[in-house]
């Protein structure tokens, strides 16, 4: 019975050939702007650590000092390597991880190609587990290296094949601005998105190919890339300096659950009264610990005018429906005299309501095809802005079967009102016409 609808639907549509491509390029534009942009806000509020999204927490304290005091002012985004080290070295969390970013000169002994840069993470051993970095072989150092500032690293294995051939290289060495690294382990593609561990270098993209023990990183002085911001009255010479009091390190811990977060609150606030009492910090504790979501929402990765404009896209959308729903009242009524006939002849309601809403379906899958094109040439156009995000708004294959099920779903709802009025046509009245 619905291959007959669809025949008719067919035949309608070749009837009716003007009307009918407006419908379909009424649906197809909402559906078009909709999915672009619903596209383009799924990259950027997307939760980068399903699972785990809600036990992982970023710390933050507030070292400075006095100038410029506002009491509950946000504090620094980063500790000093001071704190981080200590707060390590306390564990009160089953998990923790310090952390910065960097950039050096990597080569192997036992590859032809010339050394190049890339870039790295100077880390801790619960760094892995923590985020879940999936490794291919091997695996990652121990805090004991940790601890002994071990000349050990992960590598991707992006890196692993580009210089040794293999994604299998655990036990080969690399060398690090001049320095010999032995591979403990290779990571397999790894690249959440947005990159919530470390939103201040970059928001989006910028993987790593190189980690390593930050103790080990410390001891070669090797290059450091990120934000700092120093504080106090008198000049640093040494910003990476262990008692200098700059902030740089990004400090996560992992939580059994997130209810344990208030009393690894207090323990941030206690941990700051005692620097208080000690005299390195001058403020009173003002502390924050927030989830992955929350550090998102925080730092407004999801800029304002996406939201706008994901609101202006399903607004317009409702648009194109109201005026479809216009033309397919129009088309129905058009036909009063072939409807009149059919009922007169035995159809029944259910029959011409059946078969009004598999036309307004049909609509609909052929305004999706025509959605589908317009998404991506809408995302086309979005990857060639200079965004950060710009090259990760793709349609995937969930995406793509929202498109089809937005458009169908949109038409149906769009046809159900013609589709009832269809059917009240009084065959008698019609008939007598």
């Amino acid at each position: 019975m619905l291959a007959y609808y669809f025949r008719l639907a067919l035949r309608s549509f070749g009837r009716n050939k003007i009307l009918t491509a407006l419908m379909v390029l009424a649906i197809g534009l909402g559906i078009g702007a909709a999915m672009t942009t619903l596209t383009v806000f799924k990259v950027l509020a997307g939760d980068p650590i399903p699972g785990k999204s809600d036990r992982l927490f970023h710390v933050q304290l507030d070292p400075a000092g006095m100038d410029d005091y506002v009491a509950g002012e946000e504090p620094e985004a980063q500790l000093t390597r001071f704190d981080a080290a200590a707060l390590l070295a306390q564990a009160k969390a089953p998990r923790q991880a310090m952390m910065t970013g960097g950039g050096d000169v990597v080569s192997a002994d036992a590859s032809s190609l010339s050394p190049f840069l890339t870039r790295l993470r100077y880390t801790s051993a619960d760094f892995f587990p923590m985020f879940q970095v999936p490794l291919l072989a091997g695996q990652a150092w121990t805090a004991a290296e940790d601890s002994g500032r071990a000349r050990v690293a992960v590598i991707s294995r992006a890196l692993s094949e580009k210089l040794f051939g293999t994604s299998d290289s655990v036990g080969r060495d690399i060398r690090v601005s001049g320095h010999s690294l032995r591979v403990v382990g290779v990571a397999d593609d790894w690249a959440p998105q947005p990159r919530f561990f470390d939103i201040l270098s970059a928001t989006y993209g910028q993987e790593e190919d190189i980690w390593l023990p930050i103790t080990t990183a410390f001891e070669l002085k090797l290059g450091r890339a990120g934000t700092m911001n120093c504080f106090g009255r008198q000049a640093v010479t040494v910003p990476e300096g262990e008692n200098a009091p700059c902030t740089w390190i990004q400090y996560w811990v992992e939580l059994d659950s997130p209810a344990d977060a208030p009393e690894f609150k207090s323990y941030l606030d206690n941990y700051s009264g005692q620097q208080r009492a000690a005299g390195r910090f001058e403020r009173p504790a003002n502390t924050r610990l927030r989830n992955v979501l929350e550090h998102l929402q925080h730092h407004d990765v999801v800029p304002g005018d996406v939201r706008l404009q994901l609101w202006l896209a399903f607004g317009f959308l409702l648009v194109c429906l109201v005026n479809t729903v216009g033309l397919l009242l129009a088309k129905f009524l058009r036909r009063s005299g072939e409807i009149g006939v059919r009922r007169a002849l035995g159809a029944s309601r259910a029959e011409i309501f059946k078969q009004c809403l598999v036309e307004a379906g049909t609509v609909g899958l052929a305004g999706g095809v025509v959605g589908l094109g317009l998404a991506l040439l809408g995302l086309w156009a979005v990857r060639q802005r200079p965004t950060d995000y710009a090259a990760l708004a793709q349609l995937d294959l969930g995406m793509l079967l929202l498109t089809f099920l937005l458009a169908i779903g949109a038409s149906l709802l769009a046809g159900v009102l013609p589709a009832w009025r269809a059917m009240r046509i009084t065959p008698a009245i019609q008939l007598k016409s």
